[in-house]
């Protein structure tokens, strides 16, 4: 027997016996760019969703100072957020555009998986490439590939009392051992799906939200360029989910 092309490999529903996650990622309008539709379908459902990024994307616009960037950027990514049903945003300050993987990005976030004890961990591609396999595709940016594997390392030691003690002793942060799964959006070998046809249209409005960054991202008209970006994402998943517009992730079981 001949093994099945992976692309034509079914895509598994996301797990649905959660009742809390936690979105990490390193920029305002990371998740907008792919996850915003499922999101807003599962707060619409009751579950608690919060974001935390690691920087306030004070590096993403040429025009604008990195001074003056940050407020402006936190503000749009607090209204994005909003739109689909998200009311805690957290903010890090690991610095735009040079991110490092190591132990201080791991305990940033292993904190806040103590402090908010999801089972469901969302983040962001952590490989080399978007859009192919590693070697292919597009180059990812390092402050992506940092977040993204400090967020997977990260689940595992917010449940280790022995790793990042301080958090215990500073901070009376205990361990947190409940995340379930780590699922990670953006990636070129998705294991799930969520429905993404309730919450498309809050997902347009969601990244339509960052205004200031979409201004100078494009000439298009705004709603034309982010409904045509998103309506792409989500019809690629498609053919593997029976048909239906999805948000693809690779799920990471803990």
């Amino acid at each position: 027997m001949t093994e099945q092309p992976e692309q034509t490999v079914s895509l598994q529903p996301m797990p649905t016996d959660w009742q809390r996650a936690l979105a990490v990622v390193a920029h305002p309008d990371d998740l907008e760019y792919g996850c915003a539709a499922a999101i807003a379908d599962w707060t619409d459902g009751g579950r608690e969703v919060v974001y935390l990024l690691t920087t306030r994307g004070e590096a993403g616009i040429d025009t604008i100072a990195p001074a003056d960037c940050a407020p402006l950027r936190e503000a749009e990514q607090r209204a994005s957020a909003a739109v689909v049903g998200v009311s805690q945003v957290e903010f890090l300050d690991h610095r735009d555009g040079i991110v490092e993987y190591g132990l201080d990005l791991r305990r940033d976030i292993a904190a806040a998986i103590r402090r908010y004890r999801p089972e469901l961990v969302i983040t962001l591609n952590h490989r080399d490439t978007w859009g192919g396999q590693e070697g292919g595709g597009y180059w990812n940016t390092p402050d992506h590939k940092a977040v993204g594997r400090a967020t997977l390392d990260a689940a595992a030691d917010a449940g280790n009392r022995w790793i990042f003690p301080e958090l215990i002793s500073e901070q009376g942060l205990e361990p947190w051992d409940g995340v379930r799964w780590v699922a990670v959006a953006g990636t070129s070998t998705p294991t799930h799906a969520a429905d993404a046809g309730p919450g498309f249209e809050r997902s347009v409005k969601s990244l339509l939200e960052h205004k200031a960054y979409i201004e100078v991202l494009t000439d298009q008209d705004p709603e034309e360029y982010v409904r045509t970006f998103l309506d792409a994402n989500v019809q690629r998943a498609a053919a593997r989910f029976g048909g239906a517009p999805a948000v693809a992730f690779e799920v990471f079981p803990r």
